[in-house]
């Protein structure tokens, strides 16, 4: 698979992940996320694989709505990929807030691309 159509094919996935539809549909999460899945959110909580299904796949489409941009894909071997970019909530008025820095490390497996790491940094708006 060439650079591009990795990037595209991972970033495909991650935003898939910031649809509520996908969040409150717990088969999906479960096939999206690794079983050693861990995330460090951008509030400090450490999230386990257990309590993001808990979390987001109880149902319901209560997910914001986010912009994310400048995605960077890092390659680090034939089966990890290392995906970087910039998010932020968006408001009914389209403003943003809630400004971040990402890195998702995505891993081959026999169920495809699945998340396996997840960290949010809080930034400033950085437009």
């Amino acid at each position: 698979m060439s650079a591009d159509a990795l990037l595209d094919a991972v970033k495909a996935l991650e935003v898939e992940l910031h649809q509520g539809t996908t969040r409150a549909n717990r088969s999906r999460m479960d096939e999206l996320l690794h079983a050693d899945f861990i995330e460090f959110g951008r509030s400090g909580t450490v999230w386990t694989r257990q309590a993001t299904l808990d979390e987001f796949g109880a149902g319901g489409d209560g997910a914001p709505r986010i912009h994310a941009d400048r995605f960077a894909l890092h390659a680090l071997g034939d089966a990890l990929a290392l995906l970087t970019y910039r998010s932020a909530h968006v408001n009914a008025d389209g403003s943003r807030h809630r400004h971040t820095l990402r890195s998702s490390l995505w891993q081959r497996s026999a169920r495809g691309w699945q998340l396996r790491f997840h960290q949010g940094t809080p930034t400033e708006d950085a437009t």
